[in-house]
């Protein structure tokens, strides 16, 4: 990845874009961005719109496309689009709950050139993952998709959402997505923002945040399962520090991350596209850089003020301006947007104190 260094003039190449296909979903969970109910939700992009979008984005070159909710299998014509994506050349995957996939769904999904598809698990049991979803029966209903999935022969990832309520569980998720074969574990650090903002105090506090990260570091060390944190870019500063105590030299085969992978993508090779238009940096930073239906994907991506100044690593404010670790890590800027108003501003649950 070629990224900014701090300089707002140099556009990163687009590498992953999440696509809100709907809002609409089944579920009810209560740390959602989206605060995404069975709706309706007047507005969503139609079937032209989107088939516009994965040819925009094509012409920038190939790039990994999530289609995301919502729930996207409420979306009817989600396997044209997935199929239309996979055509001009991207890699699809998707984000489902999987409360909705059968046999049948999965073997589709496959055959239109979905390549993998992600399930969150938030819970190692079926009560803490219920709770946190919002409706009784959402754990088994996501083992059943995952056995689907399996029986299809299409790869899963399983995703996790931490809080206080569920963070002692997070180790018991990690063994069961390993035992149930899954493809990689991604884990989320909550951000407070759609109906996550109701239960903003179960954030993890500072110190439980940087001891997570520390048990991933080891986790993924040991190269048992592909983890990778999200909405954490911390993370990333805590591997070179590993990486530095032990005089191990940093290499894009370092614990099988790429050695210029920076902590928070968005808007320097991430972006999300709302299922009315909206560009935003993630789902998660509740800013935008424009509307497709305006102007393209490909002009919002190279012009946007907002995606300029979030490139601009070096104009961050707060302890992130000074830290000697901003081109690395660069704070999560939803979190900082959701929690201070300040999209440039330092990350709220950062323990980390700069030197100098």
């Amino acid at each position: 990845m070629h990224y900014s260094g701090g300089k707002k003039d140099q556009i990163p190449p687009l590498r992953l874009l999440a696509w809100e296909t709907t809002r609409r979903c089944n579920l009810d969970c209560r740390h959602c961005r989206a605060a995404a109910s069975l709706g309706p939700y007047p507005g969503e992009l139609t079937t032209d719109e989107g088939i516009k979008l994965l040819n925009d984005v094509a012409s920038m070159g190939q790039a990994v496309i999530i289609l995301t909710g919502g729930e996207p299998l409420l979306r009817e014509d989600i396997f044209e689009l997935a199929a239309h994506g996979h055509r001009v050349g991207h890699r699809m995957v998707m984000a489902v709950n999987g409360t909705l996939v059968t046999p049948e769904i999965a073997r589709r999904l496959k055959e239109v050139g979905i390549q993998r598809v992600s399930i969150s698990i938030d819970g190692a049991t079926a009560a803490s993952h219920d709770d946190l979803r919002g409706v009784p029966g959402a754990y088994e209903g996501a083992l059943r998709g995952i056995a689907a999935f399996k029986e299809a022969g299409l790869p899963f990832q399983i995703n996790t959402t931490i809080t206080k309520n569920n963070l002692s569980e997070l180790p018991a998720v990690y063994e069961l997505a390993i035992s149930l074969g899954a493809a990689a574990h991604h884990v989320f650090v909550l951000v407070p923002t759609g109906r996550g903002a109701e239960i903003a105090d179960q954030l993890v506090s500072p110190e439980e945040y940087e001891e997570t990260l520390r048990w991933m570091l080891a986790r993924q060390k040991e190269g048992r399962l592909h983890l990778k944190p999200t909405c954490a870019p911390q993370y990333y500063r805590l591997w070179r520090e590993d990486a530095h105590a032990r005089g191990e030299k940093i290499t894009p085969q370092t614990h099988g991350m790429e050695a210029m992978t920076k902590g928070c993508l968005g808007g320097q090779g991430f972006a999300f596209v709302s299922y009315k238009g909206d560009v935003q940096p993630c789902g998660y930073l509740e800013q935008t850089a424009g509307n497709i239906r305006e102007q393209p994907f490909p002009e919002i991506w190279a012009s946007s003020e907002l995606f300029k100044q979030l490139r601009a690593v070096d104009d961050y404010h707060g302890k992130c301006h000074a830290c000697q670790y901003r081109k690395v890590c660069g704070g999560c800027r939803a979190r900082a947007f959701a929690m201070t108003g300040d999209a440039l501003g330092e990350d709220p649950i950062c323990p980390y104190e700069p030197m100098g």
